[in-house]
C-alpha cells in the first residue's frame, strides 16, 4: 500500500490530503507530502523498536488524521495492522488484543491508555504503547515515534528502503474483526495485494479527483470505511476532513460542503425522518407541496432507471420541484453532493426511492470483510433496492441455494489462526458469502437475505427477514424491526420507534406502527405477513449485544434479549397487539 501513496504524494504533492479538526473551527491540515513523509517515519520508528515484518500492531481510536498515519506507518513497516471497534466493552477489547498476538498497540489519548490498561488486569498485555495525542509516562507518543524514525534514517538513509524491500503484495496487511451480527465476531486477514486490488477498481468506479473532497466519521475498524474513505481516496488524490464529532456533523456538512459521501443506511433514514418530521409541521399546502414534488420525482426517477424517456411536461414540473423543494432539501448536505454511497447494511428500497426522487440517488455497493468492496451501482443509471454490478476484476455466480459466491483478487487470505473456517467459507477459490441473492438480466445484483436468518415457519415456508425488514425503512415510526417465526406457525415481531416521529404524532403511537405494519403485509405473501408486534420500551443497543459497532441488529440477541415477550406473542389471540 505504500507503493499508492508515494505516487500520490509524486502527483500532488502539497496539496492537502488531510484535514483533521482541532477545535473552534480549526484543522490541522497535511499535505500528500507530509502524509508520506508521516508514514515513512513512522514505519522507521516501529522497525527500530523492535516491531517487525508480520508482527499484528493493534489500534485503539476513533477514526481522525493520526489514525490514519499510524495506520499507514503499520502496513509500510511490514507490520499487520488491526483496529478494535471502540464501542466494544473494555473486557471484549482486551479479548481481542490477546487473541490477536498483538505486540503493540496505538491508543487515542491518555484516558484511553489507562482504561484499556486498568480492563487488561494482571496479568498485563505484554505489548508497546503508543499515543496518537497527548502523554502519558507508560506510552511513546506518536511525535517521539516519528522523532526516532527521523533517527534512524539519519543514521542509515537506506533503512526505510531496507525496509520496504522485504514487503510483498502476498504479505498481510490488515487483520479485521468482523463484527458478527450473525455469529462470533472473528478476524480476518487481508494482503497488500488484495488492498492494492481494490483501490485500483475505485477510479473507473466513481471518477473522483483531488477536486472532489469527503468526511470521514465511521468506525475505521469496518472495512466500508478502511477502504472507501482511508484507502481509495489516497489512489484517486481525494482530500478528507475529519468529522469532529456525529453531532457536529450536520454542521459540517454545510460547511465543508463534501462532493462524496459515505455513510450506512440509518444516517440516511435519520435525514429522511427528519425532513417528513418537519414537513408534518408545515401547512397543509406545503405538505400537499412536498409530497407532489416527491411523487413526482419518484416517477421521474423510475423512467430513467428503467431507460424509458421522461415527457416534457414532467420535465417541467420537475424543474419547479427542484426550485422549490429538492434543492432546499439537498442543501442540508452541502448542497455539492455528487455522490451519496450508501453501505456497511442493506438500503431499503423506498429509502433510495425517496433521495432518487430528490435528485441525489444512494450509490448502493456491497463489501465484506472476506471479500472487499466488490459491487457498486453505476453512477450514471443506479437501481434502487439493488447492489449494483460487479467491479472490474470481480465474477459473481449463485449456489444452487441462491447463496452469492465471489472470485476477486480482493479476497481475504483467512481468518486469523481458524483453519476449519477458512476453509468453510473459501473453496475452489470462490468466497461462499452467506448472503442470498438473485441477479437480473443486466447483471445488477439483488440480496434478498442471510443464508443464517432464514425463517423456516412450522408449515414448511421459507421467508427471508431482510427483505420484509427493508420495507420498514420507509415508514417513519419505525426505527427497528425484527421478524420472529422460525419453526413457529406464524410471523411477528419486535419494534423499536423513532421517537422524536412518535412524539409529533396526534394519534396513538400503537395505531400509526399497525398503518405501518398493515401498509407493508400488503406487499407480502400471506405466509409472510406480520400477525402480531410489540412495541420496544427502549432501543436496541450495542450496550446489550443487540447491535453490532456498524448498527446491525444481531437477531439471535435480540430474541435472547426479549424470551418473555416473544412467548406472549404466540399465546392467546392472534390479532396485533
Amino acid at each position: 500500500m505504500f507503493a499508492v501513496l508515494e505516487e500520490a504524494a509524486q502527483l500532488h504533492g502539497n496539496a492537502p490530503a488531510l484535514h483533521q479538526p482541532v477545535g473552534q473551527g480549526k484543522y490541522q491540515t497535511y499535505s500528500w507530502n507530509e502524509y508520506k513523509c508521516a508514514v515513512q517515519e513512522i514505519a522507521c520508528g516501529l522497525r527500530s523498536l523492535g516491531i517487525g515484518k508480520g508482527d499484528v500492531v493493534a489500534i485503539h481510536a476513533e477514526t481522525r488524521a493520526e489514525f490514519y498515519l499510524a495506520d499507514l506507518g503499520i502496513l509500510a513497516n511490514g507490520s499487520i495492522a488491526a483496529a478494535l471497534y471502540t464501542t466494544y466493552p473494555l473486557p471484549d477489547q482486551i479479548g481481542n488484543l490477546r487473541a490477536s498476538d498483538a505486540k503493540a498497540v496505538f491508543v487515542e489519548d491518555p484516558k484511553s491508555l489507562h482504561a484499556l490498561m486498568d480492563a487488561a488486569g494482571q496479568p498485563p498485555l505484554p505489548v508497546r504503547w503508543f499515543l496518537l495525542t497527548g502523554e502519558a509516562e507508560q506510552a511513546v507518543t506518536l511525535e517521539s515515534l516519528r522523532a526516532q524514525g527521523r533517527k534512524s534514517l539519519a543514521d542509515d538513509p537506506r533503512f526505510f528502503e531496507n525496509i520496504r524491500a522485504g514487503i510483498g503484495p502476498e504479505d498481510p496487511a490488515i487483520l479485521y474483526l468482523t463484527s458478527g451480527a450473525t455469529g462470533e465476531p472473528k478476524m480476518g486477514l487481508t494482503t497488500h495485494g488484495a488492498l492494492v486490488a481494490n483501490v485500483d477498481m475505485g477510479p473507473p468506479a466513481l471518477g473522483l479527483s483531488p477536486q472532489d473532497c469527503t468526511i470521514s466519521f465511521l468506525p475505521s475498524a469496518h472495512i466500508a470505511q478502511r477502504v472507501v474513505i482511508e484507502l481509495l481516496p489516497i489512489g484517486m488524490g481525494v482530500p478528507v476532513w475529519f468529522s469532529e464529532s456525529l453531532a457536529r456533523l450536520p454542521g459540517e456538512m454545510k460547511s465543508i460542503r463534501p462532493t462524496f459521501l459515505l455513510a450506512p443506511p440509518r444516517v440516511w433514514e435519520r435525514i429522511f425522518a427528519s425532513v417528513n418530521a418537519e414537513v408534518k409541521k408545515k401547512s397543509a399546502l406545503a405538505r400537499r407541496l412536498f409530497h407532489g414534488a416527491v411523487g413526482l420525482g419518484s416517477e421521474i426517477a423510475r423512467l430513467r432507471e428503467e431507460g424509458k424517456p421522461v415527457p416534457k411536461w414532467m420535465q417541467n414540473a420537475g424543474k419547479f420541484a427542484e426550485r422549490l423543494v429538492f434543492s432546499k432539501i439537498r442543501a442540508r448536505l452541502g448542497g455539492r453532493l455528487r455522490i451519496a454511497a450508501s453501505g456497511a447494511a442493506p438500503l431499503g428500497k423506498e429509502l433510495a426511492r425517496f433521495y432518487a426522487a430528490i435528485g441525489m440517488p444512494l450509490i448502493e455497493g456491497y463489501g465484506l470483510t472476506e471479500g472487499g468492496v466488490l459491487t457498486l451501482n453505476p453512477l450514471d443509471r443506479p437501481k434502487s433496492g439493488s447492489i449494483g454490478v460487479t467491479l472490474p476484476g470481480v465474477t459473481l455466480r449463485l449456489a444452487q441455494d441462491g447463496e452469492l459466491l465471489v472470485k476477486s483478487a480482493t479476497l481475504f487470505a483467512g481468518y486469523y489462526k481458524d483453519p476449519a473456517a477458512s476453509a468453510a467459507v473459501l473453496r475452489d477459490g470462490w468466497l461462499y458469502t452467506g448472503d442470498i441473492a438473485e441477479i437480473d438480466s443486466e447483471a445488477y445484483v439483488y440480496i434478498t437475505g442471510r443464508k443464517k436468518e432464514l425463517i423456516v415457519s412450522s408449515n414448511g415456508k421459507k421467508i427471508y427477514p431482510a427483505r420484509i425488514e427493508g420495507l420498514f425503512k420507509a415508514e417513519p415510526i419505525v426505527n427497528q424491526i425484527v421478524l420472529i417465526g422460525d419453526r413457529l406457525p406464524f410471523v411477528t415481531a419486535l419494534v423499536t420507534l423513532n421517537v422524536a416521529h412518535a412524539e409529533s404524532l396526534k394519534g396513538p403511537v400503537q395505531t400509526e406502527v399497525q398503518k405501518a405494519v398493515a401498509r407493508v403485509n400488503k406487499q407480502l405473501a400471506p405466509f409472510e405477513q406480520i400477525r402480531k408486534f410489540r412495541i420496544l420500551e427502549r432501543e436496541f443497543s450495542i450496550e446489550t449485544g443487540e447491535l453490532t459497532p456498524t448498527m446491525k441488529v444481531r437477531r439471535n440477541r435480540v430474541l435472547e434479549n426479549h424470551r418473555e415477550l416473544v412467548s406472549e406473542l404466540y399465546l392467546g389471540k392472534e390479532e396485533s397487539q
